[in-house]
């Protein structure tokens, strides 16, 4: 049984789907820091999927995929501390209690 693209690619399409559903629908900042973070893994299995099919011998999809996963490392602690600040200025983490913050 040979195994294509398409194998690696609707797996990587729903994990997609369903962060942006999360992000869109979440109200929560750490929720939608996880649905972010889930259509990032998903980017990051389409640069390997693409790479290994389209050009086998090279590392450079490897290579990006470890790069954007070290970004998102150190998005996430950045987010995090961000919320953290929020919630001990506001006492809650929602998005609809933010713009309160502003006045």
């Amino acid at each position: 049984m040979d195994i294509t693209i398409l194998y690696y690619l609707v797996p990587s399409l729903i994990m997609f789907c369903c962060g942006v559903y999360g992000f869109i629908t979440r109200r929560n900042m750490i929720a939608m820091l996880i649905s972010l973070e889930l259509m990032l893994n998903a980017v990051d299995i389409n640069f390997v999927v693409f790479n290994r099919f389209l050009y086998p011998e090279n590392m450079e999809g490897m290579f990006f995929t470890l790069f954007a996963i070290a970004i998102a490392a150190a998005e996430t602690a950045l987010a995090i501390a961000i919320i953290i600040n929020v919630f001990r200025s506001a006492k809650n983490i929602s998005v609809s209690d933010l713009s309160k913050m502003k006045h």
